[in-house]
């Protein structure tokens, strides 16, 4: 690991599992619980790339209540009290079972992590604090700093300013294809977690590796 200064990890689908929020609530939500987390996810993403194409910035949390509220018309709709506590939970999302002891051993060996994410910085520090990963991480890096989401240049900019390195010195992961592309493109060593098995894409910008789990993560 020694030729990178820094690996940075994107939070969510990457560390924390986007989809736990749901799953806790299934049996208030029903047969359409995995659905209504789909939805949700997609329509949260789609906000994000929207808003920056607009140059109309609304934070994530806003776009992820907003999300939140048309997946579940989608799906014929739920209790407000169930959306809030879909939402409480969303801010306690549970971690990977492989990210805690990657995480360890990163840090073990003297390498400094962070967190690049499109997540508001109480978001990101309510999310590691609930999955007991704070201390592990060096730097919470938030594009509420800027103001626009990923994929603009800017964002990965961040990772510089922050630790003074070039982006040939960051190792950058990512379960999200199009962020490892947009990472690539900027000069990262960029890694896809395909945690699902996904087909590839963004042929034009092909990640450095692929693994399935954290636990490949060994240079």
């Amino acid at each position: 690991m020694a030729p990178y200064k820094i690996f940075v990890f994107d939070a969510y689908g990457t560390l924390f599992d986007v989809n736990s929020a749901v799953a806790r609530r299934r049996e208030h939500i029903g047969p359409q619980a995995d659905r209504l987390a789909e939805l949700w996810r997609a329509k949260q993403l789609e906000y994000t790339w929207v808003r920056s194409l607009m140059n109309s910035y609304r934070d994530f949390q806003a776009l992820t209540e907003e999300s939140l509220r048309f997946a579940a018309e989608r799906i014929g709709g739920l209790p407000a009290q169930l959306q809030t506590d879909l939402l409480n939970a969303y801010r306690e999302l549970d971690a990977y079972a492989d990210v805690p002891p990657r995480l360890s051993q990163l840090k073990s060996v003297g390498v400094r992590t962070a967190i690049l994410s499109n997540g508001t910085m109480a978001m990101l520090e309510a999310a590691c604090t609930a999955a007991g990963i704070a201390p592990l991480i060096d730097a919470l890096l938030s594009v509420d700093a800027i103001g626009v989401f990923k994929t603009d240049q800017r964002v990965y900019d961040l990772v510089g300013e922050r630790f003074d390195c070039a982006p040939r010195e960051v190792s950058f992961q990512s379960s999200n294809r199009w962020d490892v592309a947009a990472a690539s493109h900027y000069g990262f060593r960029s890694v896809w977690i395909n945690r699902s098995g996904e087909p590839d894409e963004y042929s034009d910008h092909p990640p450095d590796r692929t693994i399935r789990t954290l636990e490949e993560l060994t240079d």
